[in-house]
């Protein structure tokens, strides 16, 4: 591993990149935060502020090529990632790219392309850190142990108090089910198959002409199944559960104390606001791991392929939204898309 620190740039400061900042910050060995790069000039040149050391840099794509730069985490919008994530494996800059990847499975398969065929070297961990959470951890490797048997079926819940009135139907599949989608993929070990999204009637808390809440069926490619419900306007507080059913048994993580009444953030115990403090530790885990790995120049966690899969599974859910009929999943042929980087 080097023995200088990591010295991170990060794009993006809004909720996220800013939570980031304040991790690499506070929270992370091995890492300095040297630069920032966001549109919004004021909120940019607020967070540069508040650490010392830390240059704000207007083009994110001349902050990704700073030589002053080793790796990059990118927090913006999802329809910028294809061009800033190009750029950092043109650069061979480490990256842990929140998700989703891509906006579109053509996009993200082209960064898998990229990465393999320009890099060489696997350069880009995908933000999914559910995986990085203890109980989702621990849950997976009593599943690997076989203790259980067989995985058999995977229930999700997926509740937000509330989201923005500019939140739409669309964005329930890509920005909240894509951590299910990976989480599942992770569980099983196995692609998405096929998917079905369909919705109730919405509730009356849901902005007008917003599906909410959904349900997603998962058919996996070796036989297994899944289930999801999102609802993005709950209105009891940030509730993610997963219930995984095993031949001999079943594991469960997110619930918190004995469960009585939801009402008002309360069940009995705290249920919190927001995803920042329910995955609080899951990230600084996600970022250290990162933070290590580009140290000793290795990737850990989801991969751009995990980043494409989950794009292609979402592409193909938000047509089952829009039909209400399952979807297949066009997914690149894994051991083809490895060959032509080899060749």
């Amino acid at each position: 591993m080097s023995a200088s620190p990591l010295r991170v740039g990060i794009i993006g400061v809004g909720m996220m990149g800013a939570d980031h900042a304040d991790r690499l910050v506070h929270r992370i060995a091995g890492a300095e935060l040297v630069a920032v790069s966001d549109p919004d000039a004021a909120r940019v040149a607020d967070l540069a502020a508040r650490f010392a050391g830390v240059r704000t840099v207007g083009d994110p794509l001349e902050l990704i090529a700073d030589k002053g730069v080793d790796a990059v985490l990118i927090a913006s919008p999802g329809f910028v990632h294809e061009e800033q994530v190009l750029a950092c494996v043109e650069h061979g800059k480490y990256t842990l790219c929140e998700k989703p990847l891509t906006m579109d499975s053509e996009s993200s398969l082209r960064v898998v392309e990229a990465e393999r065929n320009k890099a060489g070297r696997p350069l880009i961990q995908v933000g999914f850190m559910r995986r990085f959470d203890p109980e989702y951890a621990r849950m997976k490797r009593l599943l690997d142990s076989g203790d259980l048997g067989r995985i058999l079926l995977v229930h999700n819940t997926h509740r937000n108090k509330t989201v923005p009135e500019t939140f739409r139907s669309e964005m329930i599949v890509s920005d909240s089910l894509v951590h299910e989608v990976d989480v599942c993929r992770w569980l099983f070990d196995d692609e998405i198959a096929t998917i079905t999204v369909v919705a109730p009637k919405p509730t009356g808390r849901a902005a007008d002409g917003l599906l909410d809440p959904q349900v997603a069926i998962f058919q996996m490619a070796g036989g297994g199944m899944a289930t999801t419900e999102v609802f993005v306007n709950c209105q009891v507080g940030y509730e993610v559960r997963c219930e995984a059913v095993a031949e001999l048994g079943n594991v469960t993580v997110g619930l918190g104390q004995d469960v009585f009444v939801r009402s008002d953030n309360h069940y009995g115990g705290h249920i919190p606001d927001d995803f920042r403090d329910r995955f609080a530790r899951a990230y600084d885990l996600e970022v250290q791991a990162w933070v290590d790995a580009s140290r000793r120049g290795e990737v850990v966690g989801p991969t751009t392929w995990d980043g494409y899969a989950a794009t292609a599974v979402c592409t193909a859910g938000l047509q089952s939204l829009a039909t209400g009929r399952p979807v297949p999943v066009d997914l690149a042929d894994r051991a083809e898309v490895l060959r032509g980087a080899a060749t």
